[in-house]
């Protein structure tokens, strides 16, 4: 993120760092969301690249593989975040426990797709409106984490993470054609 990017801050978070977030936050830098992607996780070996599974399975959906190495979500990313876009449940609870400045900032993306409001205004008002820290997370959708799987449950997993990422596209607004958002996914 550059000192001249106004674009709001979106953290997407799963558990590795390795899969699902990964996706998904390639997934909206290919679809030019007009918010500046993080991807993290909440129980990361730091460093470490994405799963060769993640690769292709990213690949197999049409979508260029980013550079990436693997991060822990911090406390510094959470208060700086209009939103976190979280993959299950128990990352929303995880935010809660650990972050609870962001509570109120997190749900699921299978939440977000169907609820964020899709209406002109700052993302943060529109995210503040949803009363996320009261919403239950079990009741917010999960996205199955492929880890342990074989190459058809990462390529299944992508191809359900490319819609839900088409439908939060679109509740996020339209990206400015004016605005470079070429960067790569950071984290």
């Amino acid at each position: 993120m550059t000192a001249t990017d106004n674009r709001p801050k979106v953290i997407v978070l799963c558990t590795g760092n390795a899969a699902r977030s990964v996706m998904a936050g390639a997934m909206l830098v290919a679809a030019r969301a007009p918010v500046h992607v993080v991807t993290a996780g909440t129980h990361v070996l730091e460093h470490q690249p994405m799963s060769i599974r993640t690769r292709a399975a990213l690949g197999a959906v049409g979508i260029e593989v980013p550079p990436h190495r693997s991060r822990q979500v911090t406390e510094a990313d959470v208060a700086a975040a209009d939103l976190v876009v979280a993959m299950a449940a128990e990352h929303v609870h995880y935010v809660r426990r650990r972050h609870p400045v962001g509570a109120a900032r997190t749900a699921t993306i299978r939440f977000l797709a169907a609820h964020l409001d899709a209406v002109p205004g700052p993302l943060a008002q529109r995210v503040g409106a949803l009363g996320l820290d009261q919403v239950a997370p079990e009741a917010q959708g999960d996205v199955e984490d492929p880890a342990g799987g074989d190459d058809e449950d990462y390529v299944s997993c992508a191809r359900g993470l490319a819609g839900l990422v088409a439908a939060l596209v679109t509740r996020l607004g339209a990206p400015d054609v004016t605005e470079d958002v070429t960067e790569d996914v950071a984290g």
